[in-house]
Parts: structure tokens; C-alpha cells; sequence
């Protein structure tokens, strides 16, 4: 396998890792809220902060797998 074969690999495995993180993120968030609606406000904020350093985190494992290619 080639450096750009497994650099798509690598890529795969953070966004598939992200998007399964965010979704888990958004479940809770969507339970809470259901359970406690007068909460709404301070769990969004939360879940939104917490999809934001995931986000980040899946940025730097794409472009340090692209680097490393």
C-alpha cells in the first residue's frame, strides 16, 4: 500500500471516530433536554463546545495524516 492509500484510511478512521463522537454528543444532549427542558439552555451550550473541540481534534488527525502521507 502506498503513503496516499493510507493516508485515506487514516482519514476515514478520524471522521468515522468524529461523527460517531458528535452523534453520541447530540444523543445525550437531546435526552437531557427531554428530561429537563427548563436545562435547555446550559446543555447547549455544552454540546456545542464539546462538538467544537471534537471537530478540532478531527482536523488535526486529517491533516497530521495527510502530513505524514
Amino acid at each position: 500500500m502506498t503513503g496516499i492509500s493510507l493516508a485515506t484510511i487514516g482519514v476515514g478512521l478520524v471522521v468515522i471516530g468524529a461523527s460517531y463522537g458528535i452523534s453520541k454528543i447530540g444523543e445525550s444532549a437531546m435526552n437531557a433536554i427531554a428530561r429537563q427542558p427548563e436545562a435547555a439552555s446550559k446543555v447547549q451550550t455544552a454540546m456545542i463546545i464539546s462538538c467544537a473541540l471534537i471537530e478540532g481534534v478531527a482536523l488535526f488527525g486529517v491533516v497530521v495524516s495527510l502530513l505524514v502521507a
